[in-house]
């Protein structure tokens, strides 16, 4: 019994410790091999595009956003625009059809989505009206660098190619510690994506700016999101997914704890399929560095909820075997403590907002779970007020 308990407590101990650090640390080592690879642009290429904006109850945000893809640097013959309302109540649709009125010489559609079935849906339906090479897909709350359809074109630069997606960049990163963590968090993220970009293929793409070719584009069941499904559908189909990240949009994360544990929550809704989606991605003498990648930067991330409780309940188990497990357990508790201290006092400690937001990630992925198990996860969401 012993030794099962020490063999669960150091498996699950060496899947925290990977996906937090040692994968991270592994891909800087392992990019320095790859050193000379770089991203190749070609700027002539500038295909036919569409460029989605998928929305549901945006009015508050969604004026700037038509705004701001006007302003967009791209040739206008060859660029379209196809705003998909996803059921909204509010006056999204009117608004949206006021600035078609008002911007003829545009080439603007709005697809309204008849039932609420989320983003990923609405994405599926209103792929149906593409007639361009190329389409690209942008929230409704992000705001797009001028050049950026230019720098995501540019970076098709071959038919393997089949997925870019760009750079989000977080604006309200001082706001407050709770913005400000998930800054930091995306900005460490961003640098592993690009290593595994560069070197082979990425393991996922953010929904604020990305593109892929229209005949490349695939029907997604709706539960799940082109974030995460994308790149590895790709990889798996011998194609690969890429970073330009000189491809901006700016967006701003959340600024109250709710509204990112929310969001947090939304992004597992579907945890326990990402763990291992496919059984293929084991192949690594078919699939390479995408295995190594995968099980680093996913795999072990989405099985962090129940490592960190089989470490937590075997470790005080093994408390009686050696000092060493009780020096482990102490060390344990003190961490949770330094997460409900900031909980409690909203003290402005580094340490202790960081181990916090860590924390909140966890019971993210634990309610997730829950959510999943009860069948109460949805395709759909209320959107994060403190991000628009």
């Amino acid at each position: 019994m012993e030794l099962l308990l020490k063999i669960l407590f150091y498996l699950s101990g060496f899947i925290i410790v990977w996906a937090m650090i040692g994968y991270p640390v592994s891909l800087r080592l392992i990019g320095k091999l790859y050193k000379n690879r770089k991203l190749m642009k070609n700027y002539s290429h500038q295909p036919t595009v569409t460029l989605m904006i998928v929305a549901h109850n945006e009015q508050k945000v969604i004026l700037d956003k038509l705004n701001n893809i006007l302003e967009l640097d791209y040739p206008e013959d060859k660029i379209e625009f196809l705003i998909s309302s996803d059921n909204s109540t509010d006056n999204t649709n009117q608004i949206v059809k006021s600035f078609i009125e008002s911007h003829k010489e545009k080439n603007i559609i709005l697809y309204e989505v008849n039932a609420r079935k989320g983003k990923t849906n609405a994405q599926n339906e209103a792929h149906k009206k593409v007639k361009t090479e190329y389409l690209v897909m942008t929230d409704a709350n992000s705001i797009m660098k001028k050049d950026a359809i230019k720098e995501l074109m540019a970076a098709f630069t071959s038919r393997k190619i089949a997925y870019v997606t760009g750079k989000l960049s977080i604006v309200n990163n001082e706001v407050n510690d709770v913005s400000s963590s998930e800054a930091s968090y995306w900005d460490s993220d961003l640098a592993i994506r690009e290593l595994e970009g560069r070197i082979q293929t990425i393991t996922a793409g953010n929904g604020a700016i990305y593109a892929c070719r229209t005949s490349d584009y695939y029907d997604f069941n709706p539960i799940q999101c082109h974030d995460s499904a994308m790149p590895p559908f790709y990889a798996l189909n011998g194609k690969r997914a890429i970073c330009n990240h000189d491809a901006i949009a700016y967006e701003k994360a959340g600024e109250v704890i709710e509204d990112e544990f929310g969001r947090k929550v939304r992004m597992n809704r579907i945890i326990l399929n990402h763990i291992l989606p496919d059984l293929r991605i084991l192949n690594i003498f078919k699939y390479k560095w995408f295995s190594y990648f995968y099980f680093g930067h996913r795999t072990c991330r989405y099985l962090l909820w129940c490592s960190h409780l089989i470490v937590f309940l075997t470790n005080a188990l093994l408390i009686p075997s050696s000092t060493f497990f009780l020096v482990t357990f102490g060390g344990q508790i003190l961490f949770y403590l330094l997460a409900l201290t900031k909980a409690v006092t909203k003290t402005n400690n580094k340490l202790s907002t960081l181990i916090y937001y860590y924390c909140v990630t966890i019971l993210a992925q634990w309610v997730g779970v829950y959510k999943i198990l009860t069948g109460k996860s949805k395709p759909f969401w209320e959107k994060a007020e403190s991000t628009r």
